[in-house]
């Protein structure tokens, strides 16, 4: 999830010693946890935060992976292969009454907070492979949530934890143009890093990756809520989500982060001369391409599973 002030001034006031012909955006990553089971409250929290973004004058503000109805980690819902027993599907009933539609009203209402610095609602994009066990709460993207937004602080989009590592996605947002590359994780492993500093040269973009920072008693306490597996070793305060935001130039500089030490704003001031130095190097859809020899097709219409004709010839009749 992120937050853009569209008018805001596209010049910071930290001289970083940039390229007075290019302009400079501030953007800040959010490292917080959500308020499981709780929306109403994360949604004020993430109003707090956005606040205090706003007041260290930043311009794009980017939460993590599924902030809003919390990433259920430890969870396995009660899945076994061949069977889903009745707790793990009340559990799935929890989880889903804490989920949002996009758009809907939660999502009317942080277009409502944007709006109070000039930002507003974009669009969407769907994770189009969630990992491993997600895919048994979480259904698929397709090619038609894959955009890329030009903007007045540049061309933003996003790609959620996993799917940053499916170079065929990346190659899709480079042709774009993408310019701010958000990558919202639950990922905290270090050997994350190295792929955002890799999409970073490879893009010649700015990576911006925001993960939550969580304490197992930032999760409801169990029964109610159980680790799979490691519930027995956690304390309530064993950190069960080490953080990790970074934000890292075209040139694979790490500007600000990574941050293990827990909630947190990182921020750091873009100078985008940064982008045009980096592809002068290497433009992976442009110089350094070769079509001729290798190329992608991008599918970028909706996929659905049921098409009704007659809704099809409603739609054409109205066109004649």
């Amino acid at each position: 999830m992120a937050i853009v002030a569209s008018d805001a001034p596209l010049f910071a006031e930290v001289d970083m010693g940039a390229d007075s012909s290019a302009p400079t955006v501030r953007a800040t990553v959010v490292q917080a946890s959500t308020i499981f089971y709780d929306t109403p409250a994360t949604l004020d929290k993430a109003e707090r935060l956005l606040a205090e973004a706003a007041g260290y004058g930043s311009q794009l503000v980017v939460f993590p992976e599924a902030f809003i109805g919390g990433y259920p980690r430890g969870s396995n819902f009660g899945v076994t292969i061949g069977n889903r027993t009745a707790k793990g599907k009340d559990e799935f009933r929890k989880y889903h009454t804490s989920a949002i539609d996009v758009p809907g009203p939660e999502v009317e209402q942080l277009a409502a907070m944007a709006g109070k610095y000039k930002g507003h609602f974009l669009g969407k994009h769907r994770k189009i492979m969630p990992t491993a066990l997600e895919r048994i709460i979480w259904g698929f993207g397709d090619g038609s949530t894959i955009p890329v937004f030009e903007t007045p602080i540049g061309k933003i989009g996003a790609a959620i934890c996993w799917e940053n590592r499916m170079p065929l996605l990346r190659t899709a947002m480079y042709a774009k143009g993408i310019e701010i590359y958000c990558a919202p994780t639950a990922d905290s492993r270090e050997v994350w890093q190295a792929s955002m500093t890799h999409i970073a040269l490879e893009g010649g973009c700015f990576v911006l990756s925001a993960n939550q920072f969580c304490r197992r008693k930032d999760y409801p306490p169990p029964p109610e809520y159980e680790f799979s597996g490691t519930e027995q070793d956690l304390t309530p305060d064993s950190i069960v989500c080490a953080g990790g935001s970074v934000i890292i130039s075209p040139s694979g500089s790490v500007l600000a982060g990574p941050n293990y030490d827990g909630e947190a704003l990182i921020s750091a001031d873009l100078d985008f001369g940064e982008i045009a130095r980096a592809k002068f190097d290497f433009d992976v859809v442009g110089h350094y391409s070769r079509p001729e020899v290798l190329s992608l097709v991008v599918r970028d219409h909706p996929a659905t599973p049921v098409t009704f004709t007659s809704a099809s010839a409603k739609t054409e009749g109205s066109h004649k």
